[in-house]
């Protein structure tokens, strides 16, 4: 049996240039673009100024990560020292162990740091993901469901009023 090439699939873009350095003039201007960038413009740039193929995450995620690119390229990055002590610190923990180190972070779990953002009743509320727990408000809340809770006055599942569960039930 002879398989058929795919008419439909186009031809992989070449890779572009990566960014080595931006004028720190110019950043304002480019953070401010990101706002109003549509999503296949965010990845673009994430291709120039990362080498890679961008993520499949969100607006927010692609957003912020550029922003924090676009900085790191004009002003600079972590001093080589602070990301040694990172990296030792990160042994002391788990010693290396990438399974460990994962376990720890919980595979469904979001990176701490992001942020969760959910609209109710016609009210905007953030929540930060935290490494043991979540921010709402300024008070920390070792659930999502806690939050929800707090924030409808009815029990929910925090994963699902956050759009974190899919409807099947995976995360």
């Amino acid at each position: 049996m002879t398989k058929r090439p795919n008419r439909t699939t186009q031809p992989p873009e070449a890779p572009a240039a990566v960014v080595t350095s931006i004028p720190p003039a110019s950043v304002l201007p480019r953070l401010a673009a990101l706002q109003t960038a549509d999503i296949a413009e965010l990845k673009q740039q994430w291709r120039e100024l990362c080498g890679t193929e961008p993520p499949p995450y969100n607006r927010k995620f692609l957003e912020s990560r550029l922003a924090y690119r676009i900085q790191e390229l004009a002003y600079g990055g972590l001093k080589p020292e602070t990301v040694a002590r990172l990296e030792a610190l990160g042994e002391q923990l788990d010693g290396g162990n990438v399974v460990l180190r994962r376990v720890r972070a919980g595979e469904d779990r979001p990176i701490a740091g992001t942020r969760l953002v959910r609209e109710y009743q016609g009210i905007q509320h953030t929540v930060t993901v935290l490494a043991d727990g979540f921010e709402y408000e300024g008070r920390p809340y070792r659930s999502l469901s806690a939050i929800a809770r707090h924030i409808t006055g009815t029990r929910w599942n925090g994963w699902s009023f956050f759009g974190l569960k899919s409807q099947r039930g995976q995360a």
